[in-house]
C-alpha cells in the first residue's frame, strides 16, 4: 500500500493518484490566496527496495519553471540527514525516481527548516550572555516575530541587521543564519570577538513564520509577498514587515543583509541598491568594499553572475534591501543562494545544501568584519 502524507510542519503536496509505485501522480498546492507555488514537502510510506516514480504534474505552471532544470530533489529517512535523488524535467512535468531503502522517506524541494527548529535556535542563542531575545509582535496566524539582539548596545557601535526567509520556501536562508549564529556566539572565535567589540547584530531568523508552517513558497498567511511590502507595510496584510521596520526606525541601521534563495541561478551572489535615489559615491564604495571582502572570505561567493543592476533612480522601493538602503542611507544587500548547486564549486552528491548554507553564513561574518570600520 502506498501512502503519502503532508500532515506536518511545512508539508505540501496533493495526490492525484498513487495506484502503483511506478505511477505516482502529484501536484503542488498553491500558497494560500496566491498563485505562487514551487515548495513541496511530503512523506512516502511504501514498500522498501522498490523503485518509485513520482511525477509532479503542474511543475511547468509553478512560479519558476526554469528552476526545475538540472534540479534534484532532496530526500531523507531520519529528517536530519538529507541527500539528493534522481530528478528530471521534460518542460512540463518533474519526475522524481527513487528506490527507498526503508519503508518511509521524506522528500522536499530543499532541506526543511521547521518551526520547532527555529524555536530551538532562538532559545539556544538566548543562553549566550551576548544575546537578548525580543518579541516584536505577532503574525496573522498569531506566531511571534522573534528578534535576537547580539552584543552590548552602544551609540558608538555599528548596527547590523540580518533578516531571513521573507520567502518561506527559501529554507537555505535560515540554515545560513544558524551557521552565522553558531560562529558569532563562539567565545573562542577571534572574528566574533572582534565583531562584537564594534557591532551590535539584530537578527530576525524567520521573517515569515506563517508561510513556513503552511508550506508556502513565497507568501505569508494571506498570500502577501513580504518582499514587496517595505514601502507601506500594514498590520492587516504584512505585520511581519510592519513590526521589523518599526524596530529598525527605533534602533537605526548601519548595514542590512536580507538572506534569500534563488530558484534559477546556480550561484551565490548579492544584489545591491544601485537604483535607489540616495545612491552616491559613498554607497558605491561601501558596496565594492563588501563584495571584495566577501570574495576574500569564501570561494563560494562570486560577482560574475547575478541580477541585472537597476538604472539610477529605478529601484523598486517595496523590496527590503532597496527600501532600507534608501530609508537609512546605509549599506544594504540581498544575499542569494541556489536551490540547485553552486556551479563554480559543484558537489555532485548534495549540490547546494543545508551544510553549505550554514558554512556560507559563518564565512559572511569575516566579510562584515572587514567593512565594519567603514560603515560610518
Amino acid at each position: 500500500m502506498i501512502r503519502i502524507s503532508t500532515a506536518f510542519d511545512s508539508g505540501n503536496i496533493e495526490v492525484v493518484s498513487a495506484a502503483s509505485a511506478d505511477n505516482i501522480r502529484l501536484r503542488i498546492r498553491k500558497d494560500n490566496e496566491s498563485e505562487f507555488f514551487q515548495w513541496y514537502h511530503f512523506k512516502l510510506f511504501a514498500k522498501a527496495d522498490t523503485k518509485h516514480v513520482m511525477v509532479i504534474e503542474n511543475a511547468s505552471e509553478s512560479a519558476y519553471p526554469k528552476g526545475w532544470e538540472h534540479y534534484y530533489s532532496f530526500a531523507s529517512y531520519d529528517r536530519e540527514h538529507w541527500f539528493r535523488v534522481p530528478t528530471s524535467f521534460d518542460g512540463k512535468k518533474v519526475t522524481i525516481t527513487h528506490t527507498p531503502e526503508q519503508e518511509t522517506v521524506f522528500y522536499a524541494y530543499f532541506v526543511p527548516y521547521s518551526w520547532e527548529r527555529h524555536l530551538d535556535l532562538i532559545q539556544w542563542a538566548q543562553q549566550s550572555a551576548w544575546v537578548e531575545q525580543r518579541c516584536l509582535g505577532t503574525t496573522v496566524d498569531g506566531r511571534e516575530m522573534n528578534l535576537l539582539v547580539i552584543g552590548e548596545e552602544s551609540p558608538k557601535k555599528r548596527k547590523v541587521w540580518i533578516t531571513a526567509r521573507q520567502h518561506p520556501g527559501e529554507t537555505m536562508a535560515e540554515w545560513f543564519v544558524e551557521g552565522l549564529l553558531e560562529h558569532l556566539l563562539n567565545e573562542d572565535e577571534p572574528v566574533s570577538r572582534q565583531l562584537l567589540d564594534q557591532v551590535v547584530f539584530y537578527v530576525v531568523p524567520n521573517m515569515n513564520p506563517d508561510g513556513s508552517v503552511r508550506g508556502h513558497l513565497r507568501t505569508n498567511a494571506v498570500g502577501v509577498n513580504l518582499n514587496r511590502e517595505w514601502a507601506e507595510p500594514s498590520l492587516e496584510r504584512s505585520p511581519e514587515v510592519f513590526h521589523v521596520l518599526k524596530a529598525m526606525d527605533a534602533i537605526g541601521v548601519d548595514m542590512y543583509l536580507d538572506v534569500h534563495g534563488d530558484e534559477n541561478l546556480p550561484y551565490n551572489f548579492v544584489a545591491g541598491s544601485e537604483g535607489i535615489p540616495a545612491f552616491d559615491e559613498r554607497h558605491a564604495r561601501l558596496e565594492n568594499l563588501f563584495k571584495e571582502a566577501y570574495l576574500r572570505a569564501t570561494a563560494e561567493f562570486q560577482t560574475k553572475y547575478g541580477y541585472e543592476v537597476d538604472a539610477p533612480g529605478a529601484a523598486n522601493l517595496t523590496v527590503a534591501s532597496n527600501a532600507v538602503a534608501e530609508r537609512f542611507k546605509c549599506l544594504a544587500f540581498t544575499i542569494e543562494m541556489p536551490f540547485k548547486d553552486n556551479d563554480d564549486m559543484p558537489e555532485p552528491y548534495q549540490q547546494w545544501s543545508d551544510i553549505r548554507s550554514r558554512q556560507f553564513g559563518r564565512d559572511t561574518l569575516k566579510a562584515i568584519l572587514d567593512v565594519a570600520n567603514d560603515l560610518r
